[in-house]
């Protein structure tokens, strides 16, 4: 699916999510867990889970916000470096995990260098979703494994006019209350940057992946890619 006229693309995308997400990091958390009634906590430990990664495991966690899934990830034992595009998010995380402000289509690192990525949602922030799987395929070893969260559409006709509705009207009334209105009717519209499942699976084959698995969570509001690299 392409992404609406209205939405930013290129440079201009990237400038306008570092920004945002510098806006909304004071109280990104808050509004995560009200706007999910706390189902992202769940979510999130169970990307973590599905890596399968001995213990010890040097796991990336890109877009890595304010450190929630580095948390989860230090609590199974994992050694997670946190990355993310926006200095504001990173200057609110609270993890004692290694951080760094990068660009995950260019990592600073060198090929193979980690057992395992995870990504909390954010792959319809990035400008190339090809490219950045293509990053991982680079930065990730043989045998490693990936898990990436995000948000989905449900299938079933009902769930999807309510989750529509609720995404598109409830969410941003949310974030305006909260934190900052514009951010919030940005978000539920990002969701057309993400191409459809079948072309995303595709794409990470592509770029070096096997043992690719889409499982949606909660009546399909939000998916759970896991893939090992080949």
């Amino acid at each position: 699916m392409s992404p609406p006229v209205s939405l930013p693309q290129g440079e201009e995308k990237v400038q306008a999510v570092r920004s945002m997400f510098d806006a909304i990091a004071p109280r990104y958390d808050l509004v995560n867990r009200i706007m999910t009634f706390r189902l992202d906590v769940g979510w999130r430990k169970a990307t973590v889970r599905s890596l399968h990664l001995p213990v010890g495991s040097v796991v990336l966690d890109l877009a890595a916000g304010t450190g929630d899934l580095c948390r989860d990830l230090s609590g199974s034992g994992y050694a997670p470096i946190g990355a993310d595009l926006s200095w504001g998010m990173l200057a609110h995380a609270r993890t004692q995990a290694p951080l760094v402000q990068a660009d995950a289509l260019r990592l600073p690192l060198p090929d193979g260098a980690a057992d395992g990525v995870t990504c909390g949602f954010a792959l319809r922030n990035f400008v190339d979703l090809g490219a950045f799987f293509e990053e991982l395929g680079r930065t990730v070893r043989s045998g490693g494994r990936i898990a990436l969260l995000d948000v989905a559409e449900p299938r079933n006709k009902v769930l999807h006019w309510g989750h529509g509705l609720y995404f598109g009207k409830v969410v941003p009334k949310i974030g305006g209350l909260l934190s900052d209105a514009s951010a919030y009717r940005y978000l539920p519209q990002s969701v057309a940057y993400l191409p459809t499942p079948g072309v995303m699976l595709d794409t990470l084959a592509a770029a070096g992946f096997v043992e690719i698995d889409r499982r949606l969570l909660t009546g399909g509001i939000a998916q759970l890619i896991t893939a090992t690299r080949r």
